[in-house]
């Protein structure tokens, strides 16, 4: 089962987006206060409240979270809440319909990445990797460190961790393709960085192209995953409708946590039909920041 890509994905140079190493450190301040508004949601705490957590100003900490996610904390705190996530999944079947008409290079893209996709053989797979080569590095994102990992063929593998679980995070994504042999390679992982974060390099000039390892099945979800645009959210029912397999919700939810390349095949858009934001295998905390920043970026949040 391959599907060819049309166009390779620019690679000259290895440095870093501008402004990454900045979002970096400002991810870890978001996520400080994410998690304080987590912990204590109830009390609705203040920008005061929050800022003194950190030992920041309150003027620091809107600054930093606003250049973060283009939003105050107290709009962020909007597009986290039930609600919001409920206006997300607002026709949701529908809106994998509508993605299905356009196609995976019409409008309603990744947020912009166009992305253009294949998939391994399930030989490959089956094999775990042998034969394979996979080239990764770790790189400071808007999201915390990310592990990238490619192939000649595109990217495979878009991890996060957060300080100090680096290893981890390599051990987990190693152990999905054991047999394949694993060389460090930031120069040749950076330039994916720069491609998948900064938004000036989101062009239908220059699609990303991905490479998709896992069963037939998983695929059928991640490439149902790709097609759900920006701002927009579904569930593990709806996914599983459209599959044609409308009592695999369960299946389906385990082949979303089996993604192997997050953000970009966003995973973090399938909610539970209550609106409830479910598990995340990189942690519901980073699953609250980047919905809260699409939320930011789409304008679904009006500063």
């Amino acid at each position: 089962m391959t599907q060819a890509a049309t166009i390779d994905m620019a690679m000259a140079g290895t440095a870093l987006p501008e402004g990454t190493e900045d979002a970096s450190r400002d991810y870890e301040v978001v996520r400080r206060t994410l998690q304080a508004i987590t912990e204590n949601w109830r009390e609705q705490p203040s920008l005061e409240e929050l800022a003194h957590d950190l030992d920041l100003q309150p003027i620091q900490l809107q600054r930093v979270f606003s250049r973060w996610a283009g939003i105050t904390p107290k709009q962020f705190l909007q597009a986290i809440t039930l609600d919001h996530a409920r206006a997300l999944l607002k026709d949701s079947a529908s809106v994998l319909d509508a993605s299905l008409e356009v196609g995976l290079s019409g409008p309603a893209r990744l947020h912009d990445l166009f992305v253009t996709h294949e998939a391994m053989t399930p030989g490959v797979y089956r094999a775990k990797g042998a034969g394979l080569t996979i080239s990764y590095g770790f790189h400071p994102s808007p999201f915390g460190q990310v592990l990238v990992m490619a192939t000649e063929m595109g990217l495979a593998g878009l991890a996060f961790s957060d300080p100090g679980e680096e290893e981890a995070a390599l051990e987990d994504m190693t152990s999905r393709w054991p047999k394949a042999e694993y060389v460090e390679d930031r120069a040749a992982t950076a330039p994916y960085v720069r491609r998948i974060f900064n938004r000036e390099e989101w062009s239908p000039d220059q699609p990303l192209k991905v490479v998709l390892i896992g069963t037939d099945f998983e695929i059928r979800v991640w490439e149902t995953l790709l097609r759900i645009p920006l701002g927009r959210a579904t569930t593990y029912s709806d996914i599983a409708e459209r599959l044609g397999k409308p009592t695999a919700a369960r299946a389906v939810g385990t082949a979303v946590g089996k993604n192997p390349i997050s953000f970009v095949v966003p995973c973090h858009r399938v909610i539970g039909r209550s609106g409830s934001l479910c598990g995340y295998h990189w942690g519901l905390t980073r699953k609250r920041a980047i919905l809260g920043w699409e939320a930011g970026v789409s304008g679904a949040i009006t500063p």
